[in-house]
């Protein structure tokens, strides 16, 4: 496979190299990682070729611009953050060519939610395998480009496979996506101690909330009427992305792709796992609320977008096979 780069030539906020995430390392005491939105990550690879869970760049908030030095096959899932290529608008959930010289810039949230996106590059973005994952680990400091988030100046290796034998243009319908939108209403289930906690359950099931500014790839600390003031002491236990802490002070913390794997907070509740990439697109000041939901619902929700997956990216063919299929039916 030929080698080519790519130049960063502005980072915005935060650019990382991200990938699936390190799912059998937390009892190392490494975060889980990789994605924020591993829904938008795995259909940005797909509709390059690559494997679902492989590297690519998480774009936080926009910001960023970019040079390819050769012919590449690329994509931009996530939040529409108004990309244009070579000066003209790049249209997120599809592929494209990008030619060598040719420029992407990605300027800053359109309309009032998204706050990540995701570029696939087809071929194997070159990144630091460590710990059971290519992701960054920004609080470790490996994975990714020298364990830290990318800036001006640095250059990315990639892997190029042969384009011209398969690129045909492809995207990925929005009734195959999850339904990202402004102030979501999120969908938990009850914590481990949510029944110690019976009166800061209900208020955090009868409010919305914003996200604090300090929020990061870690966690949102949530604002909005405190919750009801506890002095549980508890002994360190397993948490995951989506699990809602409550410390003394009242104010929950809703752990994201980077949380530690252990807390000694009370998780009063547990955003499902299909209600995270919806998560993952909030920026500080945005609000969300949350609404009680059950195992099987959260299983049928899970399983729904596994099923988006297994399908793909569509194209002209599959388009032709799905109305082949309708006519038959």
């Amino acid at each position: 496979m030929p080698v080519a780069t790519i130049d960063i030539l502005a980072s915005g906020p935060l650019l990382t190299i991200q990938d699936g995430g390190r799912l059998k390392t937390r009892r190392y005491g490494v975060p889980v990682g990789g994605a924020m939105d591993r829904f938008a990550l795995a259909a940005a690879n797909q509709l390059v070729g690559n494997p679902a869970h492989a590297p690519a760049l998480e774009l936080t908030a926009g910001g960023v611009q970019i040079r390819f030095n050769a012919t590449m096959l690329i994509s931009l899932t996530g939040a529409d953050l108004q990309a244009q290529l070579n000066g003209r608008p790049l249209a997120p959930w599809q592929n494209t060519l990008a030619l060598p010289g040719s420029l992407l810039i990605v300027h800053r949230r359109r309309g009032t939610w998204g706050g990540r996106a995701y570029l696939a590059i087809a071929g194997e973005l070159e990144a630091e395998w460590a710990v059971g994952g290519a992701g960054t680990c920004l609080s470790g400091g490996f994975g990714g480009y020298q364990g830290r988030s990318l800036r001006s100046g640095d250059q990315i290796s990639v892997r190029l496979p042969s384009l011209h034998h398969y690129y045909k243009p492809r995207w990925w319908p929005i009734d195959r996506r999850p339904p990202y939108r402004a102030q979501p209403c999120l969908r938990v289930l009850p914590g481990p101690q949510h029944d110690m906690l019976p009166e800061a359950w209900q208020q955090l099931l009868n409010q919305s909330f914003s996200i604090d500014q300090a929020a990061n790839r870690q966690g949102y600390r949530l604002h909005g009427s405190t919750l009801p003031h506890h002095q549980l002491s508890l002994p360190s236990f397993g948490v995951v992305p989506g699990a809602i802490q409550l410390p003394p002070d009242g104010r929950p913390i809703l752990l994201m792709a980077d949380a530690q794997p252990t807390g000694g907070y009370p998780v009063i509740a547990v955003v499902i796992s299909a209600d995270l990439p919806l998560a993952a697109q909030l920026l500080p000041g945005d609000r969300l609320s949350f609404t009680e939901t059950n195992l099987e619902t959260a299983h049928k929700a899970l399983a729904e977008q596994a099923a988006w997956l297994a399908l793909g990216p569509a194209d002209e063919e599959s388009d032709w096979l799905l109305s082949e299929a309708g006519a038959l039916g």
